[in-house]
């Protein structure tokens, strides 16, 4: 059990099942989301109390390890949740904002190959304050950041391991939980959900979470190159996701994102800055080109500047707004999927050498 998955009432009523004062769950609460203390950092709350929620209310976080990178402004930490599930959540100072990316799902099932966390397929669902309890790593990792940026979490970003709308109401709840005025207090439009183009939860999102910011991962422009590339495309073709976008904008008022990972010679031809600048300026949405984070199991690489410099201006030119997404933590394997894919590799190989038959030996 994960006390990050208790919202205010059921810690409320675990709290008076441990004979104590209503009050004190709403001082506990407060200490876990606003405050992201953990229980021997309560002092408002008497020894014993604090004991006693260790024992019965455990916190089910473990910071398995920890890395930095850009000068102390990007951070990213191996958590593991319930002694199970091992995920990536990566926290990025800017001069404006401090944004951490979370992670839905440990593992994913989308089978995007050119993705680290796709590589190593779905290994589970996280729950909603599992997903939620990564904000919490961030907030206090935050206060470590360097002066240039500021020491608190401003945006949150569903763009670390898993597909957010294959979990979706653990997704949905955890952005309940990030957003309840009594805890942690985020704005929604501060808020942002990736989705590889998992239509039904696109629709979903709109009507549970109108505010919350959507960006969808397209990389290819014509379902042929995107089937390769994305699978899912082979159950919700681009046709259709573009109308469950447009009916999400619709309904929110607010501007998608595509983003797109710029892979040399594979989808950062001409052809598809053409076929995308019509999609996009139908969706009214702003496009994000992202360099390819080179994995061992993709055999690609990045698109050289002069190519993205062309996509770039070829979608400029057709009125379409575009940004080329900031590069973090390279040096620490801050790409999605990277340092657990990595940590599964060391293992398997350790398991492998120590199942080996002991070499033979002679006299």
């Amino acid at each position: 059990m994960n006390v990050y998955d208790l919202d205010l009432p059921d810690l409320e009523a675990r709290i008076e099942g441990l004979r104590e004062p209503t009050y004190r769950a709403r001082q506990v609460y407060a200490g876990l989301w606003r405050r992201a203390a953990t229980y021997e950092e309560m002092t408002d709350l008497p020894k014993a109390l604090r004991d006693r929620l260790a024992a019965h209310l455990p916190e089910g976080m473990e910071v398995l390890t920890e890395r930095d990178a850009d000068g102390g402004a990007t951070r990213k930490a191996l958590l593991r949740f319930g002694g199970q599930h091992v995920v990536e959540t990566v926290l990025m100072g800017y001069p404006d904002r401090v944004t951490v990316c979370v992670s839905s799902q440990a593992g994913c099932a989308m089978g995007c190959g050119f993705c680290a966390t796709g590589q190593m397929g779905l290994k589970g669902n996280l729950s909603a304050g599992e997903i939620a309890a990564q904000v919490v790593w961030a907030a206090r990792a935050a206060a470590r950041l360097p002066d240039s940026t500021p020491r608190r979490v401003t945006n949150v970003v569903f763009m670390g391991m898993g597909e957010p709308m294959a979990n979706y109401r653990a997704t949905r709840d955890s952005i309940t939980r990030l957003l309840d005025p009594a805890g942690m207090n985020l704005g929604s439009r501060h808020v942002i959900v990736s989705t590889v183009g998992v239509v039904p939860g696109i629709r979903r999102l709109a009507r549970d979470h109108p505010q919350v910011g959507l960006a969808v991962s397209f990389h290819a422009a014509d379902d042929e190159l995107r089937n390769e590339l994305v699978p899912v495309n082979r159950l919700w073709a681009l046709e259709e996701l573009e109308d469950a976008i447009e009916e999400w904008r619709t309904k929110t008022g607010r501007r998608p994102s595509i983003e797109w990972a710029m892979i040399d010679a594979v989808n950062d031809s001409d052809q598809q800055a053409e076929l995308l600048a019509p999609i996009a300026r139908r969706l009214r949405a702003h496009v994000n080109l992202i360099p390819l984070n080179p994995t061992p199991g993709w055999p690609s690489q990045p698109s050289g500047p002069r190519r993205m410099a062309r996509f770039v201006d070829i979608l400029r030119r057709r009125g379409v707004p575009v940004t080329v997404r900031d590069t973090r933590g390279r040096e620490i394997d801050a790409a999605c999927g990277q340092l657990r894919l990595k940590l599964d590799r060391t293992l398997g190989a350790t398991a492998r050498a120590s199942a080996a038959p002991a070499a033979a030996t002679t006299t």
